[in-house]
């Protein structure tokens, strides 16, 4: 009996490191190899550290297809390498809004009130709306516009039920931007060679409820891509918005419980605001 409740004990071990071993192969399957963000302002567009991955992450089932941001593409950039430098929201806003600004509670509620009116040449007035993305085409940035030579923002709110890291993987063609909460995480660009090739796993800091995130791409020629997935824990515990919204309205109907009322903290207390306000 000894000897069977020994080697009963020796099976569980066995399990359990089994399992342990196939826990922490899942959890290394995508490699983080941006961390220690967010970026200082003099690193803003400075390229994203280290080597390229190049990882096809095809197989991921949790490619973000449902999107919040303006209707229609920024037009005629003069190339991404030009229109990466400026900040389109706050030209499109007059100062109203700019990219850190709006990757924040306050400045994602203000597109309730505030337009983006970019000029005709660069594709006039876009309102605010929900709308879907085919993450497997190469093309998904164009959306009935001009192909080339144009700027996409997205944008989505994380529901995170603490403080907590998340890690997220972009696949964009060609300049990638991604700010959060205020904060900009993020900056490459190099178009990542496919729709689900990721060159970045980067590791982001999460607070306890409404995370806002802001995903640019600028790009010039050939293919055209916006796409992100975040690591399996966050699509797990964390509510993504949006989720069945179509519009506007039911976008706010949708994260009304997740947004603070009052928003304070760090969501819009950022550096993004006391530069605003000077």
């Amino acid at each position: 009996m000894k000897r069977m409740y020994q080697f009963a004990i020796a099976i569980a071990i066995m399990f359990a490191l089994i399992v342990s071993s196939s826990q922490i192969a899942f959890a290394q399957k995508h490699k983080v190899n941006v961390k220690d963000g967010p970026l200082k302002e003099k690193d803003w567009l400075a390229e994203a550290p280290g080597a390229q991955l190049g990882e096809n992450h095809s197989d991921v089932k949790t490619w973000i297809s449902l999107w919040y941001g303006p209707e229609g593409n920024y037009e005629n950039n003069g190339t991404f390498q030009v229109s990466s430098k400026r900040d389109l929201i706050d030209e499109g806003t007059k100062g109203k809004l700019t990219e850190p600004k709006l990757s924040t509670v306050e400045g994602l509620k203000l597109t309730q009130t505030v337009k983006m009116a970019w000029d005709k040449k660069h594709g006039g007035t876009r309102e605010w709306t929900v709308f879907e993305l085919d993450v497997a085409s190469q093309d998904n940035m164009n959306r009935d516009g001009p192909a080339d030579n144009i700027d996409t923002y997205v944008m989505c709110v994380i529901d995170a039920p603490k403080d907590m890291k998340s890690i997220f993987s972009p696949a964009h063609d060609d300049h990638a931007q991604i700010w959060v909460n205020g904060d900009k995480w993020y900056n490459d660009s190099t178009w990542t060679g496919g729709a689900q090739i990721v060159h970045y796993n980067i590791e982001v800091q999460l607070t306890k409820g409404a995370n806002v995130v802001l995903y640019r791409v600028g790009e010039s020629g050939g293919a055209a891509y916006i796409n992100m997935h975040f690591d399996d824990n966050t699509h797990k515990v964390c509510k993504i918005y949006p989720d069945k919204a179509k519009d506007q309205k039911s976008f706010f109907n949708e994260v009304r419980g997740v947004l603070p009322v009052d928003p304070t903290g760090k969501a819009t207390a950022t550096w993004a605001d006391i530069k605003q306000n000077h």
